[in-house]
């Protein structure tokens, strides 16, 4: 029997690889992943033997991984960040499930864009937060921005994954609204842009200027709750230990 491991191999770079992500990649006697990532390992592991398949190819890409995984011993299929958060965990047990493949699947967790991006920052991520992608390819937007809604209600931190494309350029714009009837207009935002990796760049701005700040698919975007503050160019949000212990 086959074992297909699903790797979150983090930003990219090797440093920021768990020890179990390369081990399963390094085994592997053949990773799959979209095109882009795969690239990325080619740096780091170019002796390997890949396949790959562009954007919006998942359930494709996972039909082919479980296909090998029936014919090898061992298959990796990579995603970037964490398999489990916005990776191709799930959708690969659906396909094997559907297929009733005889396979072992094994998940190894990676760093996803939000710790990679709040280690960048500071500490915005010390107290309980929502993790929120703007992308509605998958998910309603009224549903999308529902969540939005409930996270500003309870004063969680929230960190905006797809915040802006070439086509949905408003949804971060209506994002922000939606907070600003719960907290400040001077809350504190960071925006990572490339997280972890050498295109990386990182800065500080408000919930009310967030509609200006220049934005893209790559940036990930972490807004304070009521007790973020910026000190010394860095974003922290208190856990409490310091009035638990005065």
């Amino acid at each position: 029997m086959g074992r297909l491991t699903v790797v979150g191999f983090g930003p990219g770079g090797y440093e920021d690889m768990t020890n179990r992500a390369v081990e399963a990649i390094e085994e592997a006697d053949v990773v799959i992943g979209y095109t882009t990532y795969v690239e990325l390992l080619k740096r780091v592991f170019p002796e390997k033997e890949y396949a790959a398949t562009p954007m919006m190819q998942e359930v494709k890409r996972c039909e082919m991984a479980v296909e090998m995984a029936e014919q090898y011993d061992r298959i990796a299929i990579v995603s970037s960040g964490d398999s489990g958060i916005y990776g191709m965990a799930g959708i690969v047990m659906e396909v094997a499930a559907k297929k009733q493949a005889k396979i072992d699947i094994e998940v190894v967790p990676g760093i996803t864009a939000a710790s990679a991006a709040a280690a960048i920052l500071g500490a915005p991520l010390m107290h309980d937060f929502s993790v929120i992608s703007l992308s509605d390819l998958m998910t309603p937007i009224d549903l999308i921005m529902r969540r939005i809604e409930c996270a500003g209600m309870s004063d969680m931190i929230v960190c905006l994954y797809n915040p802006k494309s070439k086509k949905r350029t408003a949804y971060v714009e209506q994002a922000a609204d939606i907070l600003m009837r719960y907290r400040r207009n001077d809350t504190p935002v960071g925006v990572v842009r490339h997280a972890g990796r050498e295109e990386q760049s990182a800065y500080l701005t408000t919930l009310g200027e967030l509609k200006d700040a220049p934005l893209d698919m790559f940036c990930v975007v972490l807004i304070g709750n009521s007790a973020t503050y910026i000190m010394d160019g860095k974003m922290i949000t208190p856990r409490g230990y310091e009035k638990k212990y005065e």
